[in-house]
């Protein structure tokens, strides 16, 4: 079966809100479950000068693709990861899956994805 159990990205840093055109600047977590079992991901963000914020836990279904926005408290369990700070994303599945990093960047008029490669074991 495609995937792994855990998952691990090393470079978050929410990029700064600025009005520079139709994008709006955040990261995003995709998982992919490509197993015909639902999946039970816990996310953990860690930090360099402070405690882990507390655990979030995503469903992800079956054959499904789901993705939450790291700037969007509702999606993460209620914690705000602070924008400008350093972090790093820990994920525990309860089945193999997929999991991708990326950030939309529009702090300057040339806007930039940038994907986030990440450590599976």
């Amino acid at each position: 079966m495609a995937g792994k159990k855990n998952w691990y990205f090393a470079d978050g840093y929410l990029p700064k809100k600025v009005d520079n055109g139709p994008m709006e600047a955040h990261e995003a977590l995709m998982f992919f479950n490509p197993s015909k079992k639902d999946a039970e991901a816990v996310v953990t963000v860690y930090f360099s000068d402070r405690a882990p914020l507390p655990s979030f836990t995503v469903q992800v279904p079956a054959e499904r693709v789901i993705a939450i926005r790291l700037d969007h408290a509702d999606e993460t369990g209620g914690n705000q990861i602070p924008i400008l700070t350093q972090y790093a994303l820990g994920i525990n599945a309860t089945e193999p899956i997929i999991c991708q990093f990326g950030r939309v960047d529009t702090t300057q008029s040339a806007n930039t994805y940038y994907v986030g490669i990440g450590w599976a074991e």
